[in-house]
C-alpha cells in the first residue's frame, strides 16, 4: 500500500525550524499538546525532531543559564537531540513505517530530495495493522 494515503501533509503539522526560540518551541508544543514535533532547515529540509525531554535537559544541564525566562534568547539550533527519529521516502513501503513506529509517535516523511512533506501517525499504522488482525481473527480455521 502506498503510504502517501497515510500521510498527514507538512500544512497541517506543527513543525518549528532551527531558528525557533527555546520558548517558541515550548509554547507551541504546550498549546498543541504535543510532546515532540519535527524540526525543518531553511529549505524546508526534515533537520530531526525535538522531544519535550531534548528542551528539559538541555535547560538542566545549562548550569542555570536557561530557564523560562531567558529561554527566548536561546535558538533550537543550540539543542542537542537525544533520539534520532528518522524519516521515510514517500516511496518507503508499509513494512518500513510499522518498524519505525515501533519506536517513534510518527514517522517524517520527505520527497526525494530530503524535503518534509509531512507525517505519518502511529496510530494510523497501529489501525491499518488491527484491520489485518480483525480479518484474520474472524476466518474459520480449518
Amino acid at each position: 500500500m502506498n503510504i502517501a494515503f497515510f500521510l498527514l501533509p507538512k500544512n497541517d503539522v506543527v513543525s518549528v525550524t532551527l531558528d525557533s526560540t527555546l520558548r517558541q518551541t515550548l509554547e507551541r508544543m504546550e498549546f498543541h499538546r504535543y510532546t515532540a514535533v519535527p524540526i525543518l532547515g531553511r529549505d524546508g529540509d526534515y533537520v530531526g525532531t525535538v522531544t519535550e525531554g531534548d528542551l528539559l535537559w538541555f535547560m538542566k544541564n545549562s548550569d542555570g543559564k536557561v530557564n523560562f525566562e531567558t529561554a527566548s534568547k536561546f535558538h533550537l539550533r543550540d539543542v542537542p537531540l537525544k533520539m534520532d527519529i528518522r524519516p521515510v521516502s514517500i516511496d518507503a513501503d508499509m513494512e518500513d513505517l510499522i518498524n519505525l513506529a515501533k519506536v517513534q509517535n510518527f514517522v517524517p516523511v520527505v520527497d526525494d530530495m530530503g524535503r518534509f512533506i509531512g507525517i505519518v501517525r502511529r496510530s494510523q499504522i497501529i489501525e491499518y495493522c488491527e484491520k489485518f488482525v480483525t480479518r484474520n481473527a474472524s476466518v474459520p480455521k480449518a
